[in-house]
């Protein structure tokens, strides 16, 4: 294939292309219906101009009859007072009209076919043309009915041009969304670890380290007690403020002593009563 040959076939398809993209279809067939009307006029025209020229001859042929019967009646008169030569003079005439109404019925005849010709093709046309009307106006409301049920479903899908860029400003908001939570739950931790200063409240360095000690604590308390779960380790020692606060005031009391359990017993030389549980 040579150049431009393949230029030209490229081309044709590019405008084609273009072209079937801008082609409404309802506006194809609308102006489709408007060159059949244009059509069905001029069949019109023509019948008309033909019944127009086939009624000039009927005139005509009616006038040129109406010349013959003054002949005939020309010539009888002429006989009737003896003048033969006029009476032959008439007929004469009247021949020469004959043979012009011979020609004008013969146009006549063939002005009539053709009318009745052109009658019968409008007639068609007509009934061609409404047909073609009809099923213009329904093939133009089921498309129309299928482009707003296709951009219906364009919409529900989110595929359609304007949802498409709704849907990926709603995308491209929620992912601003979530980068702006986690970069916000990353400061809190860093705030909380200690390694970013929040300078917003007092320094205090000491609260700071105590909070940080406290928090490690609690991680050395839990990974302990997964341990001893685990069998790897001893059960883990949960202080008890209220326990480490009561045993020193029993023990400073005198005539108490310790049990095995490490509650305060009664000295039996000091004769205090005993507590609950039986322990002397």
């Amino acid at each position: 294939m040579s150049v431009m040959k393949r230029m030209s076939m490229i081309f044709k398809s590019k405008a084609n292309k273009t072209l079937d993209r801008m082609e409404d279809p309802r506006e194809t067939l609308d102006y489709s219906y408007q060159r059949q009307l244009e059509m069905l006029q001029k069949v019109r025209r023509g019948v008309a101009d033909v019944a127009t020229s086939r009624k000039r001859l009927e005139l005509q042929i009616n006038g040129l009859e109406r010349e013959q019967d003054k002949r005939t009646e020309q010539a009888r008169k002429a006989l009737q007072v003896g003048r033969e030569d006029l009476a032959r003079e008439a007929l004469q005439s009247k021949s020469v009209l004959e043979a012009q109404l011979v020609d004008l019925r013969a146009q006549y005849e063939q002005l009539q076919g053709e009318e009745e010709k052109l009658t019968l093709a409008s007639q068609r046309l007509q009934a061609k043309v409404d047909s073609f009307r009809t099923r213009k106006e329904t093939i133009k409301a089921t498309y129309t009915a299928a482009e707003a049920q296709t951009k219906i479903n364009e919409a529900f899908t989110g595929i359609s041009e304007e949802m498409g860029d709704v849907g990926l400003a709603i995308q491209r908001a929620e992912e601003k969304t979530e980068n702006m939570k986690a970069r916000a739950g990353a400061i809190d931790e860093l705030l909380a670890s200690g390694a970013l200063e929040d300078y917003s409240g007092p320094k205090d360095h000491i609260q700071a380290e105590l909070d940080r000690m406290g928090a490690t604590g609690g991680v050395d308390l839990e990974l302990e007690r997964m341990k001893a779960e685990l069998g790897q380790g001893p059960a883990p020692k949960e202080l008890n403020p209220g326990a480490q606060q009561s045993q020193p005031q029993a023990q400073s009391q005198p005539g108490y002593q310790q049990d095995q359990q490490g509650y305060p017993q009664a000295h039996p030389q000091q004769g205090y009563p005993q507590q609950p549980g039986g322990h002397q």
